[in-house]
């Protein structure tokens, strides 16, 4: 696990999921709000986030968090040697959006640039929740589906499954640590 994608539809806890996992595993978060935009809700130009997206994209390891576009996505889908599709159901993703909202209004969202417009920002995800959930989710279920043979994919549809995920990124990583700390002995040794 080196170039991980997390991606699925809006207020389905995709930053939350990435924020942790990069504390587990020590890979490097990058964020497509805080590449895309300024503090205080500004775009960075599009050549220049453009240049930014393929540079971070061409890294040795990245956990990336985010969607901008259907193109680029499906870049970083290529790139990434571990798909991570959060596939909650519609109702999940509605009401983590207005739970959302209602914390931005007293605080900054977590991964969103400083002074984000929280207000238009949770309107616009209101308004990609129900085509993101006709059109796009099938996409992306048919093509984690079909590169599971050469690709890690998680493809989480419960907030039990996204804890389990957690726990059990954990539990490798803490094993492999654990294994990497151990002497090695001879086979021949007593």
């Amino acid at each position: 696990m080196k170039r991980v994608a997390i991606f699925g539809n809006a207020g389905g806890g995709k930053s939350t999921l990435a924020r942790e996992l990069a504390a587990i595993t020590g890979l490097p978060l990058y964020v497509i709000d805080e590449i895309k935009f300024r503090p205080g809700g500004s775009e960075v130009p599009h050549e220049e986030y453009l240049q930014l997206h393929s540079a971070v994209v061409s890294r040795d390891a990245w956990i990336i968090d985010g969607f901008e576009s259907q193109r680029l996505a499906w870049e970083r889908f290529e790139a990434a040697d571990t798909l991570v599709h959060v596939d909650l159901p519609l109702a999940a993703h509605v009401l983590w959006v207005t739970k959302r909202l209602v914390k931005g209004l007293f605080a900054d969202p977590p991964g969103w640039p400083k002074g984000s417009p929280v207000i238009s920002s949770s309107i616009q995800s209101y308004r990609v929740l129900w085509p993101c959930h006709t059109r796009l989710t099938p996409r992306y279920r048919a093509y984690v589906s079909q590169v599971a043979q050469h690709k890690r994919v998680f493809h989480l549809r419960s907030r039990q499954q996204l804890k389990g995920f957690l726990q059990a990124i954990k539990d490798e990583y803490a094993h492999g640590r654990a294994s990497a700390a151990q002497p090695r002995v001879a086979a021949d040794a007593p």
